[in-house]
């Protein structure tokens, strides 16, 4: 996939997502920035716990209060700030013209209404389509993501799909007022391997019809490879490395992308605590696996002359001698140290 057109359609802007509970405050998301293009499709990875989904809240602004509050940073989508927008502008915005795919079907639909109710909903609101119109459309949109029957099945609740089924519908929703901008936050989890490229494909042939920009939260990095034009690593509420997909995926200068390749899980561990922990780092485990055999690294400290630091770590070695190659191809990284 390649963006047809240059125009930015969200810049994310140094974003602080904080969560304040009674030990203290979780930073989930701490100076968060990247951008996305018109009808480019942007993968950001990262390991479980990062702030990737956080972080899609939080351009929706779709985070509890309390105990979450955006803390700073800016969320421009089209050259408007959303986060100095209204909740009435914000409600115009949400299922019009950002949707998004959530990451678990069964908690975001709602049991006590059939699903074409709950798709008909944001046709009427944001098209202005009439009740009828609306179940037509509605009939449509199942089709289309590959639910069987979808005339019967449109007055059929939840509970009555499977998960796999209720993530398709999900996808339907978030479709249906053909947003300028999709968030798709693990959307191929409950999926089968066939249906994920259907699914996957109608995306792709929808963003190539209306240059519609993609973001997608992801831990399938055979996904990335097919689909995303360029790709964010987070880390610890940190974007720690951006650039094409064609070279970030051969890299494996960060442990997470380094373990994936292995095929291994990153980390296993159970964490001890999010507060008391070293600058950078949000993990403190009991025990890892053979991919990653020490505590998550925290970001090196630069020096006064604004170098990074030595250090012990076996990541950081790697990413420092191709410094200059590196930044020949637009990449950004952050180095890692174990102190």
């Amino acid at each position: 996939m390649s963006a047809r057109n240059e125009g930015t359609v969200l810049e994310v802007k140094g974003l602080q997502t904080y969560f304040h509970t009674a030990d203290g405050v979780v930073k989930a998301v701490d100076g968060l920035s990247y951008q996305v293009k018109t009808g480019e499709v942007v993968g950001l990875v990262g390991e479980s716990g990062c702030g990737k989904s956080v972080s899609a809240m939080s351009v929706l602004r779709l985070i509890p209060y309390p105990p979450g509050v955006i803390a700073g940073g800016q969320i421009i989508f089209k050259g408007e700030d959303l986060l100095q927008a209204s909740e009435e502008r914000m409600r115009n915005i949400r299922g019009n013209r950002i949707a998004m795919v959530f990451q678990e079907p069964t908690t975001s639909l709602n049991p006590v209404l059939t699903v074409g109710r709950q798709i008909s909903e944001s046709l009427e609101l944001h098209r202005r389509l009439s009740g009828k119109a609306a179940r037509a459309e509605s009939i449509r949109l199942l089709s289309l993501v590959g639910i069987p029957d979808p005339a019967k099945r449109v007055t059929d609740y939840p509970y009555q799909f499977s998960g796999g089924m209720q993530q398709r519908v999900m996808i339907a929703m978030a479709l249906s007022c053909n947003p300028e901008l999709l968030i798709a936050d693990e959307p191929t989890t409950s999926l089968d391997v066939t249906v994920q490229a259907q699914l996957l494909e109608i995306i792709s042939n929808l963003r190539q019809e209306s240059h519609m920009a993609v973001v997608i939260i992801t831990h399938n990095l055979g996904l990335v490879a097919r689909y995303v034009d360029r790709v964010n690593v987070m880390y610890a509420g940190k974007l720690v490395e951006s650039g094409p997909t064609r070279t970030i995926l051969p890299s494996r200068s960060t442990p997470t992308r380094w373990a994936c390749w292995r095929r291994c899980r990153v980390w296993t561990a159970t964490a001890r605590s999010f507060l008391a922990l070293s600058p950078g780092c949000r993990q403190t485990l009991h025990t890892c696996r053979r991919a990653v055999r020490s505590r998550p690294a925290a970001p090196m400290r630069p020096t006064s002359a604004g170098a990074p630091s030595q250090s012990s770590s076996r990541w950081a070695p790697t990413m420092s001698a191709r410094a200059s190659t590196t930044r020949r191809n637009c990449r950004k990284w952050t180095c890692w140290t174990d102190r």
